[in-house]
């Protein structure tokens, strides 16, 4: 039954369509405009609560991210050139000297280290020893947030460094001089063997600040390549042994395993194998980059499909609110190609079983000074003081 409150409304609201309905229809455009204004209100309401959560979240991030590596940059004290008495006089701590020139650390960098782990399953955790998986690929990605650039430095898997050799039981016995790649293999195959590799790494470029890393086991690369719709290459030595598509010189569209043998295979028994398969794993990252690129940016979702694929072949310390930090960044910054690739300069020799690279101490150094530092600009001499 309707009530009479309902029906006296009824009543007035006929009574006045019948005697004004001028009147009628300005209250009912005015009730539309509060109703939109509500709506509106709501929605952009809602739109600086979601704004302010994500800018939250990205600050977090940063601070999460930039607190995580262990060193605040670089120690080159060791191999520095020493500053004139008047240089001492306004040195600021972190500045370095090299041919006369000083330079200051880049503090808003961020490094990330990337390895592709010898495992052809998905990650597991393993008993502590010497299990863990090789890092048959190393490469330090580099973001540059003042100049809006990525770098990538690639890092041979027999670069002789400091490694950390531990028991069994996990316990640390001593450091010693080997590759670089078996560093990984301590630990339990998943975070602890990523923290020792970040580690060296972190040493091997004079203690350099590491904010994150992602290891993929190699048998995650059909999977991720065939994610951006394959990647084109000119074959840069002859593999037929493992598929016949791989034949020196030829153009072709990896896809699948085809690209896991590009990747991956080295034949042990040529000496520089693991030199020549860094130069394919160089060149094959420079072509999946720009195909990445152009995937996601005609689907978006091409970036969360890759996370997908990757996640079950993949550690990394890489957390949800870095993730958002970063993600508009990566999506902002220009990659160059060839001219934004570097390589560890120096010399593979035969050792006593293995081979091992030695990396150029000085090129090391001048390409440390070159992608995470800056010139400091001469001070302005003041006018103050001087005569006509």
């Amino acid at each position: 039954m309707v009530s009479k409150k309902k029906r006296d409304r009824r009543a007035n609201f006929e009574k006045q369509r019948l005697l004004d309905p001028e009147k009628l229809e300005k209250k009912k455009k005015k009730q539309r405009k509060r109703i939109v204004f509500g709506i509106v209100s709501g929605v952009l309401l809602c739109a600086i609560i979601l704004f302010t959560a994500f800018e939250i979240i990205r600050t977090v991030g940063k601070s999460s991210l930039q607190s995580r590596a262990e060193a605040a940059a670089p120690d080159l004290a060791p191999v520095m050139a020493k500053p004139t008495q008047e240089e001492e006089t306004v040195w600021q701590e972190g500045w370095v000297k090299y041919h006369d020139r000083i330079y200051v650390y880049n503090e808003e960098i961020i490094t990330f280290l990337f390895m592709g782990i010898d495992k052809n399953s998905e990650t597991e955790k393993v008993a502590e020893g010497t299990n863990g998986g090789q890092a048959d690929a190393l490469f330090l990605v580099v973001l540059n947030p003042k100049d809006k650039t990525v770098k990538i430095i690639g890092i041979n898997r027999n670069t002789m460094a400091d490694v950390d050799i531990y028991s069994e039981e996990g316990a640390y016995v001593t450091t010693r001089k080997a590759q670089i790649a078996v560093q990984h293999g301590f630990g339990n195959g998943v975070e602890e063997s990523c923290e020792y590799q970040k580690k060296a790494v972190s040493k091997l470029f004079y203690h350099l600040p590491i904010h994150g890393y992602a290891a993929v086991n190699m048998s995650a690369i059909p999977a991720i390549n065939d994610a951006v719709g394959g990647v084109d290459v000119t074959v840069l030595e002859d593999l037929g042994a493992r598929d016949p598509a791989l034949v020196k010189g030829a153009e072709v569209h990896l896809m699948g395993k085809t690209a896991f043998w590009y990747v991956k295979y080295r034949d042990t028994s040529v000496f520089g194998s693991a030199d020549m398969r860094l130069d394919r794993q160089k060149q094959y990252l420079n072509a999946f980059i720009q195909a990445a690129k152009k995937a996601v940016g005609e689907d978006i979702s091409v970036a969360i499909d890759l996370y997908q694929t990757a996640a079950p072949m993949m550690v990394t310390d890489i957390s949800l609110d870095e993730t958002v930090y970063l993600a508009p960044m990566i999506l902002d910054y220009r990659f160059g190609g060839e001219d934004s690739f570097y390589m560890l300069e120096g010399k593979t020799v035969m050792g006593e079983k293995f081979e091992e690279f030695y990396a150029d101490e000085e090129a090391l150094y001048e390409m440390i000074l070159e992608i995470f530092y800056e010139p400091k600009e001469p001070e302005k001499q003041s006018d103050a003081g001087n005569g006509d």
